[in-house]
């Protein structure tokens, strides 16, 4: 009997969709998913080998529910790099950022509610905004995929809706979002009627610009997400978090599923938070080298989108799909998520990063030609 999902009783929202994914191929160079490229450091792995070792004498027992210690160094590390002072009732971590934005939804969105993004973005976004039955509503950007404030406030008034989301720097574009702008939709939103502003930080440590925390600063309704993903090179951890008012925190704990954190995950991340120093500063070479991508791609004549994150998007294409077959038929899996006429590639080290640009040089002197 052929069983799709479409014949099964699921809701209506959910049909004709996709779920979220990227290409997973076994190729020599993989810059699609926006991963740090460098391994994490072997100092920094025997100590999580100890941590873990040592929390695994009490698997028989659950963890700590409320990650205290976790919490406690995450504050640490947003106060000492966000330059905002932020405790540890300000923060609030789960299993990777998409957690934090699915609690965040079952408490301010559900059935009845709506969420406003300005696409393109990260379409997370939108799959978890109908995964809990919140109503999504696609905001508009400028041609440059920069926010028009004045378009994005207009937006905001007229659809009222319960949750707001910022994405800086934005995935898949790369473009940074200002804290004026950031303030408008604050302001507009809460004119409207009070509703959480959500600013999704993921790739904040790779901005030329600042953190947004120190707006957090007497706005209740605003919230910062970040991610241990992508800085911290720790994407098969799982492990993001939030920053907010303490009542934030407390909201979204009435959501949360018991014992969410595995002791594991917490030992891990606590080893990660020992070793900011050496891991920030794979960051600096991942930005030199996201920078060298972009005056490379540009001094190759293509269309080259700003970026304040550790990937670049590059076009224009007429068949960017082709683009991108051409691309790994040379051995290099970048990404096409539906950007028109764009693709997307992720900074590497500087060996794939070179492989990657002898790559599109030859296919864009096979599309001249």
């Amino acid at each position: 009997m052929n069983l799709g999902i479409d014949d099964l009783p699921v809701r209506d929202e959910l049909r004709g969709k996709s779920p979220y994914g990227a290409p997973q191929l076994d190729v020599p160079v993989r810059l699609n998913t926006n991963e740090n490229p460098y391994p994490l450091p072997e100092p920094l792995v025997e100590r999580i080998t100890e941590r873990v070792r040592e929390a695994a004498r009490d698997l028989n027992r659950y963890p700590d529910r409320d990650a205290v210690q976790l919490r406690t160094e995450l504050a640490k590390y947003l106060t000492k790099t966000g330059h905002h002072p932020v405790g540890i009732e300000n923060v609030w971590a789960a299993n990777g950022s998409n957690e934090v934005i699915q609690q965040l939804l079952q408490t301010f969105g559900g059935p009845g509610r709506t969420a406003i993004g300005f696409e393109p973005s990260y379409s997370m976004h939108a799959l978890i905004s109908r995964g809990t039955g919140t109503g999504w509503i696609s905001g508009p950007r400028n041609a440059d995929f920069t926010l028009d404030v004045e378009a994005a406030s207009a937006a905001v008034a007229e659809h009222k809706p319960d949750v707001v989301f910022i994405t800086t720097p934005n995935n898949p574009t790369g473009t940074a979002v200002p804290a004026e702008t950031v303030l408008a939709l604050y302001e507009a939103a809460q004119a409207a009627k009070p509703s959480m502003v959500v600013v999704d930080e993921a790739y904040i440590e790779f901005s030329h610009g600042a953190s947004l925390l120190p707006l957090l600063e007497g706005r209740p309704n605003l919230v910062v997400s970040r991610t241990m993903s992508k800085a911290f090179g720790a994407a098969g951890l799982r492990l993001g978090y939030l920053a907010a008012h303490p009542a934030v925190v407390d909201a979204v704990q009435l959501v949360r599923l018991p014992y969410h954190l595995s002791a594991i995950t917490q030992a891990t991340a606590l080893a990660a938070l020992e070793h900011t120093d050496t891991l920030l500063k794979y960051v600096e070479q991942l930005k030199a080298e996201r920078d060298r991508l972009v005056a490379e791609l540009r001094a190759a004549g293509l269309d080259v989108t700003e970026s304040d994150a550790n990937f670049v998007q590059f076009g224009r294409f007429e068949d960017p799909h082709a683009v991108w077959q051409r691309i790994l038929d040379r051995g290099v899996l970048v990404r096409d998520n539906g950007v028109p006429g764009f693709l997307r590639v992720s900074a590497g080290t500087p060996e794939e990063n070179d492989a990657f640009l002898d790559a599109v040089r030859e296919v864009k002197k096979e599309l001249d030609a």
